[in-house]
């Protein structure tokens, strides 16, 4: 079994926290490694789910002899999102702390359920990050990702395609969502295709045959649900005009792959960078996230086609993303107008060259290194 990095103990001792990530992410074995002596629910468990949903009190009745201060597991709240209630109850009359966890909150706010008034700490879960892993295959994760059953699979496409199909008829079908699911579906196509691009609802909409409006309704579906998520652009006043919009990404690089019906990627095409790009940015926010750092990241790209892919903080550092195995002059260029605008940013490149080196103010830093100084925590 692979452990997975992220402490939650720490997080648990302070209060009550509510879990999200997306499905199949790993979120109920990592429960049973850090809180395995805790009390858990399963609310995936049908019986138990049926009788909580009849009767939410059991859940008070069940614990309310325990000493004050018990951490409770319950695991897919969303299930039974009734239980809510009494868990705000043993929270206040029993000072008892929980971990609540789920895919996403949006079928709590959407059926107007207690969301604990800001007494439970939102955290967030993610795929399987190089750090937790002795040995990867990079050309094998920029494939088919680091969701944990598809990166343990010997042969992950199907379970690729399964969890799509779970994914629309569980999130989407089952809870009503959307109106009509095969419109809902031709757009997580064009998506797919957009994913990494600044978003044009209109272009998407007039792809899509449906309004902009819709589409916008139907990117928020995927930010809820935790299966895509918006990199803002840098806005920061300065000389140069910059683009607004965001970009989109789905949230593993695996899903992005399989929805593009790529079932092979070959070094040194556009296609493979853009894996190597969805890649670093994944495990960019997932350090962020596990490691609760307040840093923002964002993208730089001005109205004469400049970009910089990340930008972490106030323009802290810079990163460009190049699945390159040689870096040239070429590939840093856009750092000459970025440098003026924010001189006092630290100005990187992450790449498939083998030569960590500096170029003038610029770091060209091999992947390997990258990802090594970024969960040593000495990157920012």
């Amino acid at each position: 079994m692979i452990q997975r990095i992220y402490n939650l103990i720490d997080e648990a001792t302070e209060g009550s926290i509510f879990l999200f990530g997306a499905r199949q992410t790993g979120k109920s074995i990592f429960l049973r490694q850090q809180f395995g002596d805790c009390i858990i629910f399963d609310l995936l468990d049908s019986d138990l789910k049926l009788r909580l949903k009849k009767r939410p009190s059991l859940l008070f009745e069940m614990l309310q002899d325990k000493p004050d201060g018990t951490l409770i597991v319950i695991d897919e709240i969303p299930e039974v999102p009734e239980l809510l209630n009494e868990v705000h109850r043993l929270i206040q009359q029993k000072s008892m702390r929980f971990v609540l966890t789920g895919s996403s909150a949006r079928k709590l706010k959407r059926k107007g359920r207690n969301t604990l008034g800001g007494r439970a700490m939102p955290c967030y879960f993610y795929p399987f990050v190089t750090a937790e892993l002795k040995d990867f295959d990079l050309d094998r994760v920029l494939l088919y990702g680091m969701l944990p059953p598809h990166y343990l699979a010997k042969h992950p496409q199907k379970l690729m395609a399964g969890y799509i199909d779970i994914y629309l008829k569980e999130e989407i079908q089952e809870e009503a969502l959307v109106r009509n699911p095969n419109d809902f579906q031709q757009f997580l196509s064009a998506a797919a295709i957009t994913s990494g691009e600044v978003v044009n609802y209109t272009n998407i909409a007039a792809d899509c045959g449906v309004s902009s409006k819709t589409v916008q309704s139907y990117f928020s579906i995927l930010t809820d649900t935790l299966i895509g998520y918006m990199l803002p652009s840098y806005t920061k006043v300065q000389k140069r005009k910059v683009t607004q919009s965001p970009k989109f990404y789905l949230f593993d690089v695996g899903i992005y792959n399989y929805l593009m019906h790529r079932t092979s990627l070959a070094q040194g095409t556009p296609e493979y960078g853009h894996a190597f790009e969805h890649f670093v940015l994944q495990e960019l926010r997932a350090y962020i996230g596990y490691n609760n750092k307040e840093e923002r990241l964002s993208y730089w790209h001005t109205y004469n086609g400049k970009e910089i892919d990340v930008v972490i903080g106030d323009a802290k550092l810079g990163i460009e993303i190049k699945s390159a195995t040689e870096i040239l002059p070429k590939h840093y260029a856009n750092f000459k107008e970025y440098c003026e605008e924010f001189p006092d940013s630290r100005c990187m490149v992450v790449s498939l060259d083998r030569l960590t080196r500096r170029s003038g103010n610029i770091e060209i830093i091999y992947l390997y290194d990258f990802l090594k100084t970024l969960w040593n925590g000495d990157l920012f």
